[in-house]
């Protein structure tokens, strides 16, 4: 038998150990170009919704180990996918995950997924059933490239810049602030933060408005992994308590877990980040945020034109993280 495939749906898939590890790769990357890892070899790159990012790195840490990207957009070039069991398949989608997933892995070398939350719900987010239908059905690898549930590659790149900022992960103070939005958001990016942040050691301080907590079993993950790794977990509503000697404020919006007040409601308006939200930070605080973001309507335009922010070189780190995760899936790390 051949060895098993190695996917990364989730950071579980991962794990602590191997995440330092793709931290170090990414940072070797990052200075030189490495070796064409993945000569021959091409990620087919299912697109169920909007990239800029996600799109372009992917295309990019490909081509960079002298792989080829081929991107599809499902549902616009390619068939809509069922991937419930069970069903009968009389609706708007004419091809199941069954036959595309193992269609697709005797063209390409690896399969990236993106396809985000349709409801919201606990539930969906926990079930991630587009990842792990691929995952049960594929022949080759699965990188996830933004699920229901989470974002491994958004978490990853940022635990990097973190890492880069000052040094090191452990003992980091991180808070993980909601902000508002004119629309209910999904929670995989802020997820994947709390995650990989939780097992590189951060201290986090997860801040949201009553209603607003992130899932109960992402927060039960997150805490197992700070347990291993010395760092800490912790949830507040009080967000001037969560900035309170930070040095990195992530703040990003997400839809609510329970019933709430709507995420534009003016009443929350305070939650948006200004530079006043600094004041209460440790001195070389840094803003992060994933993008793409609405200006003073989730994050004040000051913030993100400051020196404190990281918006863009945090983005560019999705490149290398990347790269790392292609080798890593491939046997090369």
């Amino acid at each position: 038998m051949g060895a098993a495939l190695r996917h990364l749906a989730a950071f579980a898939d991962l794990g602590a150990d191997n995440a330092a590890k793709l931290l170090s790769v990414a940072a070797q990357y990052k200075r030189a170009n490495p070796n064409p890892l993945l000569s021959n070899k091409t990620m087919g790159l299912l697109f169920a919704d909007p990239s800029l990012r996600t799109r372009t790195s992917m295309d990019q840490a490909c081509f960079r180990l002298g792989g080829r990207a081929l991107g599809l957009d499902v549902g616009a070039g390619t068939w809509k996918l069922e991937v419930d069991d069970g069903v009968k398949m009389d609706a708007d989608k004419p091809e199941h995950v069954r036959e595309a997933a193992p269609v697709l892995s005797q063209y390409v070398d690896g399969i990236g997924v993106r396809a985000f939350s349709r409801s919201g719900s606990i539930a969906e987010e926990d079930a991630d059933q587009v990842l792990q239908a691929f995952k049960r059905h594929a022949t080759v690898p699965v990188l996830n490239l933004e699920s229901a549930r989470e974002h491994p590659c958004q978490g990853m790149a940022d635990v990097l810049t973190i890492n880069e900022e000052y040094g090191r992960c452990q003992g980091v103070k991180v808070a993980l602030s909601w902000a508002p939005h004119i629309k209910r958001l999904p929670r995989a990016v802020p997820n994947s933060v709390l995650l990989s942040a939780a097992a590189m050691g951060c201290e986090v301080t997860v801040a949201a408005p009553p209603g607003y907590s992130l899932a109960p079993g992402v927060l039960a993950e997150a805490q197992q992994l700070a347990a291993a790794s010395g760092g800490k977990v912790v949830q507040t509503e009080d967000q001037a308590a969560a900035l309170e000697g930070c040095q990195v404020l992530y703040a990003k919006a997400w839809g609510p877990t329970a019933a709430a007040a709507p995420a534009d409601d003016p009443q929350l308006a305070h939650w948006m980040p200004t530079l006043s939200h600094f004041d209460r930070a440790a001195a070389e605080a840094i803003f992060m945020h994933c993008l793409p973001v609405r200006r003073d309507v989730e994050i004040a335009a000051e913030v993100l034109d400051s020196p404190r922010s990281r918006v863009v070189s945090q983005a560019g780190n999705r490149l290398y993280v990347q790269m790392a995760m292609l080798a890593w899936m491939y046997g090369q790390v």
